[in-house]
């Protein structure tokens, strides 16, 4: 039996929407999660092949990254990137700081920058296991220190993008910033994840206006 980390929240709150709003809104919300993430992989194969290409000129080994997360309800699945970190460094260990930056490669600091190294997790979506938007995934090793409070991030499906993402915080560990994923719990909607989504587009363009100039 696969290991799980099930949610073990208490007095959790979830958002006052009646059985039948939350089927709509999970059914509806899978349908945009496949549509756009088969039109996003669609419309960027071309950047794919491209940035595989870099990366494997830049650095030796694999183009992409896998490494297992920590979904939905504590199940475990395989996540998707482009590998942006010398192919020695172990694959499990926190966010690389500043004194460690070394570990990431040349070209990985700038994918990373652009966000481009989470294309990969478009498939992650198609199958499943993401979202376009929602909290993001944990390694098993941080989720297995978790509070029954902090658990509670666990009862909807990670995503690519979300409200931490867009922070100031973003930099900071998932864990110390709780707040952010369990007011998007609360208040999940098709319009709040359109929101995110578009200011995920304005966040994503300035970014790359910032490193042009």
């Amino acid at each position: 039996m696969a290991e799980t980390y099930p949610v073990l929240g208490e007095g959790w709150e979830k958002n006052e929407q009646t059985a039948g709003q939350q089927r709509w809104y999970t059914g509806g919300k899978r349908v945009f999660d496949v549509v756009c993430a088969g039109l996003l992989l669609f419309l960027s194969a071309p950047l794919f092949g491209v940035l595989a290409l870099l990366i494997k000129w830049d650095t030796a080994g694999p183009v992409l990254f896998r490494q297992r997360r920590v979904g939905q309800d504590g199940r475990l699945f395989w996540i998707y990137k482009f590998r942006t970190m010398y192919s020695h460094t172990p694959s499990y260990a926190r966010k690389p700081d500043d004194a460690d930056a070394s570990k990431i490669t040349p070209l990985g600091a700038y994918l990373r920058v652009m966000a481009l190294d989470e294309l990969p997790q478009l498939f992650n979506v198609l199958k499943g296991e993401m979202s376009l938007v929602g909290p993001r995934p944990e390694m098993p090793f941080i989720v297995r220190t978790y509070t029954p409070y902090q658990r509670q991030r666990l009862a909807v499906k990670p995503g690519i993008t979300g409200l931490w993402q867009l922070s100031q915080v973003r930099h900071a560990p998932i864990h110390e910033n709780l707040h952010y994923d369990l007011d998007y719990i609360k208040q999940q909607s098709l319009l709040l994840d359109l929101k995110i989504l578009l200011r995920t587009l304005v966040f994503c363009a300035r970014t790359l206006r910032i490193i042009r100039c």
